[in-house]
Protein backbone atom coordinates (compact mmCIF):
# COMPACT_ATOMS: atom_id res chain seq x y z
CA UNK A 1 0.00 0.00 0.00
CA UNK A 2 2.90 2.45 0.68
CA UNK A 3 6.57 2.36 -0.80
CA UNK A 4 8.40 1.97 2.16
CA UNK A 5 6.35 -0.45 3.38
CA UNK A 6 3.95 -3.84 3.05
CA UNK A 7 0.56 -4.04 3.63
CA UNK A 8 -1.42 -7.20 5.35
CA UNK A 9 -4.52 -7.69 7.69
CA UNK A 10 -4.76 -10.42 10.45
CA UNK A 11 -7.76 -11.28 12.69
CA UNK A 12 -7.56 -11.63 16.38
CA UNK A 13 -9.96 -13.19 18.32
CA UNK A 14 -11.24 -11.20 20.70
CA UNK A 15 -14.25 -10.64 23.16
CA UNK A 16 -17.16 -10.88 20.49
CA UNK A 17 -15.46 -11.86 17.60
CA UNK A 18 -12.01 -11.34 15.72
CA UNK A 19 -10.52 -7.72 15.47
CA UNK A 20 -9.62 -6.59 12.08
CA UNK A 21 -5.78 -5.75 12.48
CA UNK A 22 -3.82 -4.01 9.83
CA UNK A 23 0.04 -4.54 10.04
CA UNK A 24 2.37 -2.64 7.62
CA UNK A 25 5.93 -4.60 7.15
CA UNK A 26 8.65 -2.16 6.73
CA UNK A 27 10.77 -2.85 3.60
CA UNK A 28 14.36 -2.96 3.00
CA UNK A 29 15.22 -0.41 -0.05
CA UNK A 30 18.35 -2.54 -0.44
CA UNK A 31 16.83 -5.96 -1.05
CA UNK A 32 13.16 -4.96 -1.26
CA UNK A 33 12.45 -7.62 1.22
CA UNK A 34 10.66 -7.52 4.40
CA UNK A 35 13.04 -6.17 6.88
CA UNK A 36 12.12 -8.49 10.63
CA UNK A 37 14.12 -6.97 12.93
CA UNK A 38 12.15 -3.35 13.09
CA UNK A 39 10.92 -0.93 16.00
CA UNK A 40 7.11 -1.75 16.44
CA UNK A 41 4.34 1.31 16.84
CA UNK A 42 0.69 0.94 17.87
CA UNK A 43 -1.47 3.30 16.09
CA UNK A 44 -5.09 3.18 17.00
CA UNK A 45 -7.70 5.55 15.09
CA UNK A 46 -10.25 8.15 15.93
CA UNK A 47 -13.80 7.45 17.19
CA UNK A 48 -15.84 7.00 13.71
CA UNK A 49 -12.37 6.26 11.78
CA UNK A 50 -10.53 2.83 10.51
CA UNK A 51 -6.78 1.91 10.07
CA UNK A 52 -6.84 3.60 7.17
CA UNK A 53 -6.22 6.87 9.00
CA UNK A 54 -2.84 6.05 9.41
CA UNK A 55 -2.18 5.87 5.89
CA UNK A 56 -0.48 9.40 5.85
CA UNK A 57 1.82 8.78 8.77
CA UNK A 58 2.74 5.07 7.72
CA UNK A 59 4.93 6.64 4.64
CA UNK A 60 6.61 9.00 7.24
CA UNK A 61 7.97 5.94 9.08
CA UNK A 62 10.29 4.02 7.02
CA UNK A 63 11.80 1.28 8.78
CA UNK A 64 9.31 0.92 11.09
CA UNK A 65 6.59 -1.56 12.01
CA UNK A 66 2.77 -0.48 11.82
CA UNK A 67 0.42 -2.10 13.42
CA UNK A 68 -3.27 -0.69 13.32
CA UNK A 69 -6.36 -2.08 14.54
CA UNK A 70 -10.14 -1.62 13.22
CA UNK A 71 -11.33 -0.03 16.95
CA UNK A 72 -14.37 -2.61 17.18
CA UNK A 73 -17.64 -1.66 16.07
CA UNK A 74 -15.43 0.43 13.27
CA UNK A 75 -14.25 -0.82 9.94
CA UNK A 76 -13.82 -4.36 9.43
CA UNK A 77 -14.62 -4.72 12.83
CA UNK A 78 -18.14 -3.65 12.96
CA UNK A 79 -19.79 -6.48 13.56
CA UNK A 80 -18.23 -7.10 16.80
CA UNK A 81 -20.57 -7.93 19.49
CA UNK A 82 -20.47 -6.99 23.45
CA UNK A 83 -19.72 -3.73 25.28
CA UNK A 84 -17.28 -1.00 24.28
CA UNK A 85 -15.63 1.70 26.52
CA UNK A 86 -12.39 2.13 27.17
CA UNK A 87 -11.63 -0.94 29.31
CA UNK A 88 -13.28 -3.19 26.41
CA UNK A 89 -10.76 -1.12 23.76
CA UNK A 90 -7.62 -2.15 26.11
CA UNK A 91 -8.09 -5.49 26.61
CA UNK A 92 -8.20 -6.12 22.81
CA UNK A 93 -5.09 -3.82 21.88
CA UNK A 94 -3.57 -6.24 24.93
CA UNK A 95 -4.23 -9.09 22.80
CA UNK A 96 -3.63 -7.82 19.69
CA UNK A 97 0.12 -7.44 21.13
CA UNK A 98 -0.36 -10.96 22.10
CA UNK A 99 -1.16 -12.47 19.24
CA UNK A 100 2.00 -10.54 17.34
CA UNK A 101 4.50 -11.57 19.93
CA UNK A 102 4.94 -7.95 21.02
CA UNK A 103 5.44 -7.34 24.88
CA UNK A 104 6.18 -3.87 24.72
CA UNK A 105 5.34 -1.04 22.17
CA UNK A 106 5.04 3.02 21.52
CA UNK A 107 1.12 3.99 21.49
CA UNK A 108 0.17 6.41 19.65
CA UNK A 109 -3.54 7.31 19.65
CA UNK A 110 -5.51 10.07 17.66
CA UNK A 111 -8.89 11.03 18.52
CA UNK A 112 -10.78 8.92 21.17
CA UNK A 113 -7.88 6.70 20.02
CA UNK A 114 -5.65 8.77 22.50
CA UNK A 115 -7.88 8.54 25.37
CA UNK A 116 -7.86 4.68 24.32
CA UNK A 117 -4.09 4.76 24.35
CA UNK A 118 -4.12 6.34 27.71
CA UNK A 119 -6.31 3.81 29.14
CA UNK A 120 -4.64 1.11 28.02
CA UNK A 121 -1.35 2.26 29.38
CA UNK A 122 -2.84 2.57 32.76
CA UNK A 123 -4.53 -1.18 32.41
CA UNK A 124 -1.23 -2.92 30.99
CA UNK A 125 1.69 -0.54 32.39
CA UNK A 126 4.75 -2.81 31.09
CA UNK A 127 3.17 -2.87 27.74
CA UNK A 128 3.68 0.63 26.80
CA UNK A 129 6.86 2.03 26.25
CA UNK A 130 6.01 6.08 25.85
CA UNK A 131 2.70 7.45 24.64
CA UNK A 132 2.04 10.20 21.71
CA UNK A 133 -1.37 11.73 22.27
CA UNK A 134 -2.96 13.49 18.79
CA UNK A 135 -5.42 16.04 19.23
CA UNK A 136 -7.20 13.53 22.54
CA UNK A 137 -6.32 12.14 25.40
CA UNK A 138 -6.68 14.72 27.73
CA UNK A 139 -10.14 15.69 29.39
CA UNK A 140 -12.37 17.60 26.77
CA UNK A 141 -14.35 20.69 28.08
CA UNK A 142 -17.95 18.29 27.99
CA UNK A 143 -20.76 19.70 30.50
CA UNK A 144 -21.47 17.20 33.30
CA UNK A 145 -24.66 15.29 33.77
CA UNK A 146 -25.34 15.37 29.64
CA UNK A 147 -27.35 11.97 28.20
CA UNK A 148 -25.82 9.90 26.02
CA UNK A 149 -27.54 11.56 22.84
CA UNK A 150 -26.91 15.02 23.74
CA UNK A 151 -23.51 14.11 24.73
CA UNK A 152 -22.98 12.49 21.01
CA UNK A 153 -23.61 15.60 19.80
CA UNK A 154 -21.85 17.86 21.84
CA UNK A 155 -18.49 16.31 21.28
CA UNK A 156 -19.07 14.77 17.86
CA UNK A 157 -21.51 17.37 16.53
CA UNK A 158 -22.59 16.33 12.47
CA UNK A 159 -20.03 13.59 12.53
CA UNK A 160 -22.68 11.72 15.10
CA UNK A 161 -25.50 12.18 12.68
CA UNK A 162 -23.70 10.77 9.39
CA UNK A 163 -24.11 7.55 11.22
CA UNK A 164 -27.40 7.84 10.58
CA UNK A 165 -27.29 8.35 6.73
CA UNK A 166 -27.65 6.52 3.73
CA UNK A 167 -25.36 6.75 0.87
CA UNK A 168 -26.66 5.49 -3.00
CA UNK A 169 -23.31 4.34 -3.48
CA UNK A 170 -19.28 5.45 -3.17
CA UNK A 171 -19.63 7.76 -5.22
CA UNK A 172 -21.93 9.57 -3.29
CA UNK A 173 -20.34 8.93 -0.32
CA UNK A 174 -17.16 10.50 -1.50
CA UNK A 175 -19.25 13.59 -2.50
CA UNK A 176 -20.16 14.38 0.85
CA UNK A 177 -17.01 14.14 2.19
CA UNK A 178 -15.38 16.69 -1.11
CA UNK A 179 -17.51 19.27 0.11
CA UNK A 180 -16.86 18.72 4.42
CA UNK A 181 -15.49 22.02 5.55
CA UNK A 182 -12.21 20.08 6.80
CA UNK A 183 -11.10 19.01 3.55
CA UNK A 184 -10.53 21.28 1.03
CA UNK A 185 -7.23 20.79 0.78
CA UNK A 186 -6.46 18.75 -2.73
CA UNK A 187 -8.04 15.47 -2.69
CA UNK A 188 -5.89 12.49 -2.49
CA UNK A 189 -6.24 8.43 -3.89
CA UNK A 190 -5.13 7.95 0.34
CA UNK A 191 -8.54 9.97 1.68
CA UNK A 192 -10.51 8.13 -1.56
CA UNK A 193 -9.25 5.04 -0.07
CA UNK A 194 -10.31 5.72 3.33
CA UNK A 195 -13.32 7.01 2.77
CA UNK A 196 -15.08 4.24 0.90
CA UNK A 197 -13.34 1.95 2.94
CA UNK A 198 -15.77 3.12 5.62
CA UNK A 199 -18.80 1.93 3.89
CA UNK A 200 -20.67 -1.49 4.46
CA UNK A 201 -23.99 -2.60 2.66
CA UNK A 202 -27.18 -1.44 4.83
CA UNK A 203 -29.24 -4.29 3.82
CA UNK A 204 -31.57 -2.33 1.89
CA UNK A 205 -29.81 -1.65 -1.14
CA UNK A 206 -27.71 1.30 0.44
CA UNK A 207 -24.74 1.92 2.07
CA UNK A 208 -24.17 3.37 5.53
CA UNK A 209 -20.96 4.01 7.33
CA UNK A 210 -19.37 1.00 9.20
CA UNK A 211 -19.30 2.64 12.55
CA UNK A 212 -21.35 1.18 14.93
CA UNK A 213 -23.97 4.45 16.49
CA UNK A 214 -24.40 2.17 19.53
CA UNK A 215 -20.65 1.43 20.22
CA UNK A 216 -19.89 4.90 19.06
CA UNK A 217 -22.52 6.57 21.88
CA UNK A 218 -21.06 3.93 24.72
CA UNK A 219 -17.31 5.12 24.03
CA UNK A 220 -18.06 8.63 24.01
CA UNK A 221 -20.04 8.41 27.08
CA UNK A 222 -17.46 6.21 28.78
CA UNK A 223 -14.55 8.85 27.35
CA UNK A 224 -16.03 11.84 28.76
CA UNK A 225 -17.61 10.67 31.97
CA UNK A 226 -16.63 7.01 33.30
CA UNK A 227 -13.82 6.51 35.23
CA UNK A 228 -11.58 4.10 33.65
CA UNK A 229 -9.74 7.36 31.90
CA UNK A 230 -10.07 9.55 34.42
CA UNK A 231 -8.41 7.20 37.05
CA UNK A 232 -6.03 6.93 34.23
CA UNK A 233 -5.07 10.35 33.62
CA UNK A 234 -4.52 10.89 37.34
CA UNK A 235 -2.13 8.03 37.33
CA UNK A 236 -0.55 8.99 34.00
CA UNK A 237 2.88 6.85 34.28
CA UNK A 238 4.62 7.24 31.03
CA UNK A 239 5.95 9.87 29.37
CA UNK A 240 3.67 11.57 26.94
CA UNK A 241 3.83 13.76 24.15
CA UNK A 242 0.54 15.78 23.65
CA UNK A 243 0.04 17.52 20.16
CA UNK A 244 -3.04 19.57 18.81
CA UNK A 245 -4.23 20.95 15.59
CA UNK A 246 -5.62 24.46 16.04
CA UNK A 247 -8.63 24.01 14.45
CA UNK A 248 -11.55 21.28 15.34
CA UNK A 249 -14.02 18.82 13.48
CA UNK A 250 -15.59 21.42 11.06
CA UNK A 251 -12.15 23.29 10.50
CA UNK A 252 -13.08 25.84 12.87
CA UNK A 253 -10.92 27.66 15.58
CA UNK A 254 -9.93 27.05 18.32
CA UNK A 255 -10.09 23.51 18.19
CA UNK A 256 -11.24 20.75 20.18
CA UNK A 257 -9.19 22.39 23.41
CA UNK A 258 -9.57 26.26 23.45
CA UNK A 259 -6.75 27.53 25.45
CA UNK A 260 -8.31 28.29 28.53
CA UNK A 261 -9.19 24.29 29.27
CA UNK A 262 -5.80 23.99 27.49
CA UNK A 263 -4.15 25.44 30.19
CA UNK A 264 -6.06 24.11 32.70
CA UNK A 265 -5.99 20.16 31.20
CA UNK A 266 -1.93 20.96 31.02
CA UNK A 267 -1.34 22.27 34.79
CA UNK A 268 -3.36 19.28 35.93
CA UNK A 269 -1.16 16.84 33.81
CA UNK A 270 2.35 19.29 33.91
CA UNK A 271 4.17 16.18 33.31
CA UNK A 272 2.93 15.92 29.48
CA UNK A 273 4.96 17.56 26.78
CA UNK A 274 2.61 19.84 24.59
CA UNK A 275 2.91 21.24 21.14
CA UNK A 276 0.39 22.83 18.88
CA UNK A 277 0.08 22.69 14.89
CA UNK A 278 -0.91 25.21 13.28
CA UNK A 279 -3.08 25.12 9.92
CA UNK A 280 -4.51 21.77 10.68
CA UNK A 281 -7.45 20.50 12.07
CA UNK A 282 -8.86 17.55 13.75
CA UNK A 283 -9.11 15.27 10.74
CA UNK A 284 -6.10 16.95 8.82
CA UNK A 285 -3.40 16.63 11.33
CA UNK A 286 -3.23 12.68 10.21
CA UNK A 287 -4.75 12.76 7.15
CA UNK A 288 -3.09 15.19 5.02
CA UNK A 289 0.77 15.51 4.30
CA UNK A 290 1.45 18.34 6.12
CA UNK A 291 -0.22 17.01 9.42
CA UNK A 292 1.73 13.14 9.07
CA UNK A 293 4.96 15.18 8.21
CA UNK A 294 4.33 16.68 12.06
CA UNK A 295 2.85 13.93 13.54
CA UNK A 296 5.49 11.14 12.14
CA UNK A 297 8.14 13.13 13.15
CA UNK A 298 7.03 13.23 16.61
CA UNK A 299 6.95 9.25 16.64
CA UNK A 300 10.21 8.44 15.40
CA UNK A 301 11.40 10.91 17.68
CA UNK A 302 9.66 8.62 20.46
CA UNK A 303 10.81 5.61 18.80
CA UNK A 304 15.05 6.98 19.17
CA UNK A 305 14.46 7.63 23.05
CA UNK A 306 13.78 3.89 22.88
CA UNK A 307 16.10 2.61 20.49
Amino acid sequence: MTRSHTYRTIAVPVAGGDLRVAVWDPIDESTSAVTDAAPSVLLIHGVTSSHLAWSFVVDRLPGVRVIAPDLRGRGGSNTLTGPAGMRAHAHDLATTLDSLGIDRIVVVGHSMGAFVAVSFADLFEDRVERLVLVDGGLPLDVPKGLDAATMMSSVLGPTAARLSMRFADADAYLDFWRVHPAFQAPWTPELEAYFTYDLVDDGEGALRPATSYATTAEDTVDQNSGTTLSDAIARLRHPARFVTASRGLQNEEPGLYTPAHLARVLAESPAVEHERLDDLNHYTIVLSDAGADAVGQVIREELAVVA
